[in-house]
C-alpha cells in the first residue's frame, strides 16, 4: 500500500496556483485493482457523477476489463458524454424536461446506447410520447425501492415509488406492450448499505444498530430483487443488465445471483467519508491543496478558502477533512469557510505563509465541481491535467 507524506506533494505541487484540485494516479490505479478484484463474476459501472471528468472516466474503463458502461446522473450529461464517444450509458435518474430527452433520443437514433430510467406510470407515459415523436425505441430501466420499513423506521431512501413485485410488473407488461420502449434493465440500489458509515468515532451505540440493520437489509434485498428478476424472466423478457450497489456494498451486492453489474464510483477517489466504513479501506486518491496566508496564533494557520462542503443532511462529516501534514485540524467553531478556512497544527513540520495544506471532500465528485482541472500526480511528479466537467464549461446540475 502506497502511504503519501506532505514533503512529497509539496515538492511535486511547488509553483502551482493554489487553491488546485489533484488525483494521484498511483492511488487511483491502486483502487482500480483493488476494487475490481472484489467484484466476483459481475461487470462494474462506472458511477460518472462520483468521477465528474471525461478524461478521468476514459482512464478507469480502460485501466481493467471489469469496468463496462457509465451511470450518468443527467440526460445532458448522457448527451454529452456519447459526444465525447462513450457508449452504454444508463441515466441513473428519472427525468422530464422533453427537450433533454429529444436530445437522447436523438443519440440513440444515431446508434448511441443510451438508457432511461422509470418508476411509474407516469414517466413511462412520458417516455413513449417522446419516442413516438422522435421515431425511436427507447431503452428503459426499472428502479425498484430497495429500502426496508421497520416500526417507526425507514432503512434507507426516498427513491422509488416501485415497492413490490406486482407494482413492477404491472410496469414491466407495459413497457412490453409499447412498440416504442425497450425494457433494458433493471435497478435496485440498496442505499441502506451502500451508502451508510458504520464506523463514526464516539457512536459505537449508533455504529452496532447500523450493523445489524445492514446485515438484516442484505438478506432482505436479495430476495426481493432476486424475486422480481425471476418474475421478470417468467413473462419472457429477457433484460440485458441488472444493477444494484455502490461502492459502499461492494462485497454484498457482488455475491447477488440475481444481479449482473455493480455500480461503483466513490471508492475511485475514496474521499473522507469513507473513512466511516468498518468492512473496506481505500487509497485517499484525489483532493485539493488550499494557502497559508495568515498565523494569527502559534499553531493556528489561517488558509485562503476552503469551505468546500458536500451536499446531503448537514453535519461534521460533511466538512472536508485536513489530510497533509498529518495532525492538522478545523477548527470546531468555524469549519471550513467561505473566504478563509483557520487550522490547528503543532506537528513537527515547519509550516509558512504560501505553503499548501491538502485537505480531502467528504464526497468524491463534488470536489470537481470547485476546480477546473485536476492535477495529476504520478511517482512524485505532475504528469498532466485533466478537465473536470466545469473546466469543460458544463454544469450539469
Amino acid at each position: 500500500m502506497i502511504k503519501r507524506d506532505y514533503e512529497e506533494y509539496r515538492r511535486a505541487f511547488e509553483g502551482v496556483p493554489k487553491p488546485f484540485a489533484y488525483l494521484d494516479l498511483d492511488l487511483l490505479s491502486e483502487n482500480i485493482r483493488n476494487i475490481a478484484g472484489k467484484c466476483g463474476d459481475k461487470t462494474l459501472r462506472l458511477a460518472s457523477k462520483s468521477l465528474r471528468s471525461v478524461r478521468v472516466i476514459q482512464f478507469v474503463l480502460q485501466a481493467s476489463d471489469r469496468f463496462r458502461g457509465v451511470m450518468c446522473f443527467t440526460v445532458p450529461e448522457a448527451v454529452y458524454l456519447a459526444e465525447q464517444g462513450l457508449d452504454d450509458l444508463l441515466v441513473g435518474y428519472p427525468a422530464w424536461e422533453p427537450e433533454h430527452l429529444r436530445q437522447a433520443a436523438r443519440k440513440i437514433a444515431d446508434g448511441r446506447r443510451i438508457t432511461l430510467m422509470a418508476d411509474s406510470a407516469e414517466h413511462i407515459d412520458h417516455l413513449e410520447a417522446i419516442a413516438r415523436e422522435t421515431g425511436v425505441r427507447i431503452p428503459v430501466c426499472l428502479d425498484i425501492d430497495m429500502s426496508v420499513s421497520y416500526p417507526g423506521l425507514h432503512f434507507g431512501v426516498r427513491r422509488s415509488p416501485l415497492r413490490t413485485a406486482e407494482e413492477a410488473l404491472a410496469l414491466v407488461r407495459r413497457i412490453a406492450s409499447s412498440p416504442h420502449l425497450l425494457l433494458d434493465g433493471l435497478m435496485g440500489y440498496e442505499a441502506q448499505i451502500a451508502g451508510v458509515g458504520d464506523r463514526y468515532p464516539g457512536a459505537w451505540a449508533k455504529n452496532l444498530l447500523v450493523r445489524m440493520l445492514k446485515r438484516h437489509s442484505v438478506r432482505v434485498v436479495a430476495e426481493r430483487r432476486g424475486a422480481l428478476v425471476q418474475a421478470v424472466r417468467d413473462l419472457g423478457i429477457p433484460l440485458r443488465f441488472v444493477n444494484g450497489g455502490g461502492t459502499g456494498s461492494l462485497a454484498t451486492t457482488a455475491r447477488d445471483p440475481s444481479v449482473t453489474e455493480v455500480t461503483v464510483g466513490s471508492g475511485l477517489y475514496a474521499p473522507a467519508l469513507f473513512d466511516y466504513y468498518r468492512d473496506f479501506r481505500y487509497q485517499p486518491a484525489a483532493g485539493f491543496a488550499i494557502e497559508i496566508v495568515r498565523r494569527p496564533h502559534p499553531g493556528i494557520y489561517t488558509c485562503a478558502g476552503g469551505g468546500y462542503v458536500a451536499s446531503g443532511a448537514a453535519g461534521r462529516d460533511k466538512l472536508p477533512v485536513p489530510y497533509l501534514p498529518e495532525g492538522a485540524r478545523l477548527l470546531p467553531l468555524e469549519g471550513a469557510g467561505e473566504v478563509q478556512t483557520p487550522l490547528r497544527y503543532e506537528g513537527p513540520i515547519a509550516l509558512n505563509l504560501g505553503d499548501p495544506v491538502f485537505l480531502r471532500h467528504a464526497k468524491a465528485g463534488e470536489l470537481c465541481e470547485r476546480f477546473d482541472r485536476l492535477h495529476l500526480f504520478s511517482e512524485g511528479r505532475i504528469v498532466g491535467e485533466a478537465s473536470t466537467y466545469r473546466g469543460d464549461g458544463r454544469c450539469f446540475l
